[in-house]
């Protein structure tokens, strides 16, 4: 049986799509994988800022379009990506085991850091009106938020390039995915990590999420040796509060779920775009009840004035 995977053509997201194309050729041995390489809007435009060329599906809308289209069986993503809602037809059929969810700071040669996990950003960390790149609205927000005296600026690309852009465009640090990072075995160039009660990761972050056509039984079938439950119920609740609120992957917007024992904790944030307003809550309950503590989150932030937040 053939399988054919459809990818970005990153690297980081080739690494993500053979893990994936491996871990299925491990459960079903007599399996032939194929990966197409699948270029998408947001992978083509790097001239502005994600804000400025929409919202939805920058980095999965071609891919699935393949999918619907009957090109390719599965598509590989990085969850965080995802829009809140799939189109008619498709479904998150699996999710794969979250790396570290965390944000990570990488500095300019001048700078440099020891691995720490910073709380609040110091000036000895980074100077006052520092340069700092990031594309993403979360993190534009969560650093101005901390800092309101850096300097924020777009800086687009992928991994490879935002890590030399850091130099040759004279930032002196650049805000990425640690979990990026560390599945291209470049952790080494992480000088601090942010822990998640300074910067919440987006929905997904780290987790990998596998897409197929709702009514494929044979892929499901497939899927169901490799699928992992438990990034399967952190991913559930937080897309459920993504969704409650109406948010994409260029909103700023932060979620993050984690199980003790039988009971799932799920954190959220809402940020303006210049980080002065905000709201953070979180709420506790069985693991079972993933998806609607999710959508409870969510209607709590609503209540609290979350879409006006989100709009200023």
């Amino acid at each position: 049986m053939l399988i054919r995977i459809g990818s970005r053509a990153s690297e980081l997201a080739l690494r993500q799509t053979y893990h994936i194309a491996e871990l299925l050729k491990q459960a079903w041995p007599d399996l032939e994988v194929e990966v197409i390489k699948i270029s998408t809007k947001g992978d083509e435009i790097l001239d502005r800022s994600l804000q400025k060329i929409g919202d939805k599906g920058l980095f999965v809308k071609e891919i699935e379009e393949a999918l619907l289209r009957n090109e390719i069986d599965l598509a590989v993503h990085s969850a965080k990506d995802m829009p809140s809602i799939q189109p008619e037809g498709l479904t998150l059929a699996g999710y794969v085991t979250r790396e570290d969810s965390r944000d990570a700071l990488l500095l300019n040669r001048e700078l440099r850091g020891n691995g720490e996990e910073l709380k609040y950003i110091r000036e000895d960390v980074l100077p006052k009106g520092a340069k700092v790149g990031t594309s993403s609205a979360r993190r534009m927000a969560i650093l101005l938020n901390n800092r309101p005296d850096l300097k924020i600026e777009p800086v687009r690309g992928n991994v490879q390039t935002r890590i030399r852009k850091l130099t040759e465009e004279g930032f002196d640090a650049i805000v990425l995915a640690a979990a990026g990072l560390k599945r291209l075995d470049l952790s080494h160039l992480i000088d601090y990590y942010l822990h998640p009660s300074l910067s919440l990761p987006a929905a997904g972050q780290g987790i990998l999420a596998i897409e197929s056509r709702k009514d494929d039984e044979p892929i499901s079938k497939l899927l169901e040796k490799i699928k992992d439950r438990d990034a399967e119920i952190l991913a559930l609740a937080e897309r459920s509060f993504l969704t409650e609120l109406g948010g994409g992957c260029q909103v700023a917007i932060g979620s993050y779920a984690s199980m003790v024992n039988q009971e799932l904790r799920l954190e959220g944030a809402v940020y303006s775009r210049d980080g002065r307003k905000y709201l953070r809550g979180e709420v506790t309950g069985p693991i079972e009840q993933a998806h609607e503590l999710g959508t409870a989150l969510g209607q709590y932030f609503l209540s609290q004035g979350a879409k006006e937040i989100l709009a200023d």
